[in-house]
C-alpha cells in the first residue's frame, strides 16, 4: 500500500471512531426486498424501529432487527454506558446490491434459462438524537 492510500486509510478510521454502525454482507435476497423494510425504519428512534421489525412478517425484517441490536451495542461499547428509551435514532441506513450468482435453469428444447442469485450488503449507522441535524 502507498503512503497516500495508508494516509487516508488512517484518517477514515479515525472518522470511524466515534460512529456506531453495523454493517451485514452478502445477505442471500434480493437488495429491492430490504430495501421495502430499511425504508420503514430509515431515521425512526431505535426502540420504536426495534418494535417495527419484530412485528413486521417479512424475512429482512429479523436481519435488520439482529443488525440494529448489534449497532446499539456497538454505541454502548464506544461511550460506557446503556442506551436509554429516546435517545438513539437510525441516521443512516443503506442496502447495496452484493455481486450476483449466476445459474442455468434447464428449459424446454434443449435451452438453459439464466437464474440470478441476487444478494445485498446492509450499512447502518446509529446516532444521538441531540446530534440530530434539525430540517428548515
Amino acid at each position: 500500500m502507498g503512503k497516500r492510500k495508508r494516509l487516508a486509510a488512517d484518517r477514515m478510521k479515525e472518522a470511524r471512531k466515534d460512529v456506531a454502525f453495523a454493517k451485514l454482507t452478502n445477505i442471500p435476497s434480493s437488495p429491492r426486498k430490504m430495501r421495502l423494510v430499511a425504508d420503514l425504519i430509515r431515521g425512526q428512534e431505535v426502540f420504536r424501529a426495534l418494535g417495527i421489525l419484530k412485528f413486521s412478517n417479512k424475512e429482512a425484517a429479523a436481519r435488520l432487527e439482529k443488525m440494529l441490536r448489534s449497532a446499539v451495542a456497538n454505541w454502548e461499547a464506544k461511550n460506557d454506558r446503556k442506551a436509554e428509551s429516546g435517545e438513539l435514532y437510525i441516521s443512516t441506513i443503506y442496502v447495496n446490491p452484493a455481486p450476483m450468482l449466476k445459474r442455468l435453469r434447464p428449459a424446454p428444447q434443449g435451452r438453459g434459462y439464466r437464474i440470478r442469485k441476487r444478494a445485498n450488503h446492509v450499512y447502518l449507522i446509529v446516532d444521538e438524537i441531540a446530534n440530530k441535524p434539525k430540517k428548515d
